[in-house]
């Protein structure tokens, strides 16, 4: 099977594109920038998804679609772009796969939909409303109805997966991790909240920085620490490949995460006895994030079974802590 993939030098699509070459796949990259592949069955393709001719070029022959390709920011001043890049890139490659008469089509959207921050119920199955309330949740939910557009009108199988928060474990105890470093360490966090300004947040951060390197265990107003879903880019790489190509995943939406949400509390706590920083608790304004997902559905109906615990990845977070600190 010839299966093109659009974010393909990322850090899922990357992996993603060695599992299917290992299954014997021919794969076609797509991304703004060229990938790591030297495999003689891969072939990448540099540009952007709102670039319509080369989308349609790279579609040419193409059996299946994973569409892995987003802009995610929090920044406000790019809300224009994550909108172009999500929406309007999405809608060019649907046409472009309907055009050239793909089989299937797996689109990854996220929980952010829901949204994960504010949960009507847990835990949070497929059936939860669809109340989207961030511009990056909005745009994956646009992206999902354009998905399911294309299902109910055509010929073209589709599958949507609403990822949970992924992360190499290699990332999560890197200060200079884009998403591990402003979540588990303080000074990082306080960066990052000065740049989204959200200067009000920052202040109640830098009131508790001990001057030090520390870690930041957050909590809500009432003192309820977060808790939320870090699933192993490697969980999330067999999850893809099921729905690329099982047959009972067509039509289907699937919450795509770890089995067990994370408790920051205690994750913080081993996180510390690795790293020897301290711990500093700072409570935030609202009701902070605190969901569990629930996986089952994609575990009864496709096979999916999660292999990589929290614990699992801190041992080798702890490795790769280590290397960095050495060298």
């Amino acid at each position: 099977m010839r299966i093109l993939v659009t974010g393909a030098a990322g850090r899922i699509g990357s992996r993603a594109v060695s599992a299917l070459l290992g299954r014997g796949h021919e794969v076609r990259g797509f991304d703004l920038r060229a990938g790591n592949q030297l495999d003689e069955c891969y072939q990448d393709i540099v540009g952007s998804l709102v670039d319509d001719a080369l989308v349609r070029e790279a579609m040419a022959g193409v059996d299946a679609v994973l569409h892995l390709g987003a802009y995610m920011s929090w920044d406000p001043a790019e809300q224009g772009l994550m909108f172009q890049s999500n929406v309007e890139g999405t809608s060019i490659l649907l046409e472009a796969a309907k055009a050239a008469s793909v089989n299937r089509f797996v689109f990854a959207s996220s929980g952010e939909v829901y949204p994960e921050n504010a949960p009507q119920t847990l835990p949070v199955t497929e059936d939860h409303p669809l109340h989207a309330n961030s511009p990056y949740g909005l745009t994956k939910l646009l992206g999902e109805e354009l998905v399911r557009f294309h299902q109910r009108t055509g010929d073209m199988d589709t599958v949507i997966l609403r990822f949970s928060h992924t992360q190499d474990a290699s990332e999560l105890l890197d200060e200079e991790s884009f998403f591990s470093g402003p979540r588990f360490f303080l000074h990082p966090r306080i960066r990052q909240q000065e740049k989204f300004g959200n200067h009000a947040i920052a202040e109640i951060l830098r009131a508790a920085d001990p001057g030090a390197p520390a870690h930041v265990l957050a909590r809500n107003e009432r003192g309820r620490p977060f808790q939320m879903h870090i699933t192993d880019t490697r969980d999330i790489v067999q999850g893809l490949i099921l729905a690329l190509e099982h047959k009972d995943a067509v039509g289907e939406v699937f919450n795509l995460g770890a089995t067990e949400p994370v408790d920051f509390e205690r994750l913080l706590s081993k996180m510390s006895a690795i790293t020897q920083l301290p711990v500093v608790t700072v409570d935030l304004p609202g009701e902070g994030v605190y969901y569990q997902n629930s996986n089952a559905k994609m575990r009864s109906q496709l096979g999916f079974a999660p292999e990589w615990t929290i614990d699992q990845m801190l041992i080798e977070a702890q490795a790769a802590r280590k290397a960095r600190m050495m060298g």
